[in-house]
């Protein structure tokens, strides 16, 4: 499988850390003793700065090998967009308005200095995905969710920031599932999980009062263990676990109508093979069979995000990331499995619904 870890070509390294576990792929480097924040920048290569340029375009008749050769030629301002590019390699990143303020990454680790003393947060990962224009940080909470007697649910904070336009700065609570790695992090109602910060002048400045996110991953956790715990005493049946499978993994309306109305004939190969996929996970896999998820709602939700994490195969990491950590696929079929099970679980009629 193939990564998007960057490489530094001028430090020879990958942009990443972790710390006591085998890095993705074995690249980056492996410590042993917990970072500071200072330490985990360095050991990441995200030590570079990142600023705004102008962007400059050529009259359509200078043939492409004057401008590669410098030949003189007039140029002329792009109004308003400007590109992002790294100091230490001069590698663009983006294309960004006018009104896009940078914030750079050891503006993104200090969101941590200011309560990682007092509340024992240990930096764990680091990274940057592609060139460098998206970088991300996982700090480990002390404590855990537990359900049952002993599944044990570690307590995170996810932030990634962006240099290339295409998000805000996000710092997220997210859940990871001891026993198979499996990150829980969906919202719960009105509760959300994470604080976005757009890229604005005062982007920084509230970064570092983002520290309320703390409060939050507080009672987010408290709420998620009570849910959890009484999603693990609740049971569901194999034939409502495979049709909570079916709606919890459609792609579009279209698939969801055509479940409501039998048409199983015109759902895709794809889909009914990753139905079966999950099914299978479900009922097979050992991290499925413990007290809390054999025949269980909680085994249900984690079956569905379970298969995105531990089964399903991505291009490259940061693919996987994308998809689980970034609003992509797994997460969003995960949300909708966490609103199915929490539907489940409340109504206890056993029965899934298509609307």
């Amino acid at each position: 499988m193939s990564h998007n870890i960057h490489f530094n070509e001028q430090t020879n390294s990958h942009s990443f850390f972790s710390l006591k576990q085998k890095a993705w792929h074995g690249l980056g480097q492996i410590v042993q003793d917990a970072p500071s924040s200072a330490q985990a920048i360095e050991l990441s290569g995200l030590n570079y700065e990142v600023v705004k340029t102008r962007l400059k375009t050529f009259p359509v008749d200078v043939p492409l090998a004057d401008v590669e050769d410098n030949t003189p030629f007039k140029e002329m301002i792009v109004p308003s967009y400007y590109a992002t590019v790294r100091t230490d390699t001069m590698q663009p990143l983006g294309v960004v308005g006018k009104d896009y303020h940078i914030v750079q990454n050891r503006d993104a680790f200090s969101f941590f200095d200011s309560i990682a003393s007092q509340n024992q947060i240990i930096y764990e990962t680091a990274g940057g995905l592609g060139h460098g224009e998206r970088i991300f940080i996982t700090a480990k909470l002390p404590g855990y969710i537990r359900v049952g007697a002993d599944d044990l649910i570690e307590k995170y904070i996810f932030l990634t920031n962006s240099h290339d336009g295409s998000g805000s700065i996000t710092a997220a609570f997210t859940p990871v599932r001891v026993v198979c790695q499996n990150t829980l992090n969906a919202a719960m109602g009105n509760l959300a999980n994470a604080v976005r910060i757009r890229h604005t002048s005062n982007a920084k400045e509230r970064l570092l009062q983002a520290h309320k996110i703390m409060g939050l991953a507080t009672k987010v956790a408290e709420q998620k263990q009570e849910l959890f715990n009484r999603w693990a005493k609740v049971k569901i049946a194999d034939k409502d676990l495979k049709r909570f499978i079916q709606i919890a993994m459609a792609p579009n309306n279209e698939t969801l109508g055509n479940l409501r109305d039998g048409k199983i004939d015109l759902l895709s190969s794809q889909y009914l093979n990753m139905v079966d996929s999950v099914y299978e996970y479900a009922l097979g896999d050992p991290t499925q069979n413990l007290v809390t998820t054999a025949g269980t709602v909680f085994g249900a939700y984690n079956s569905v995000t379970g298969y995105f994490q531990n089964i399903r195969k991505y291009n490259d990491d940061e693919a996987k990331v994308k998809s689980v950590l970034l609003g992509g696929t797994a997460q969003l079929r995960g949300q909708r499995a966490f609103e199915l099970c929490e539907g489940f679980a409340e109504n206890g009629n056993g029965l899934f619904q298509l609307n």
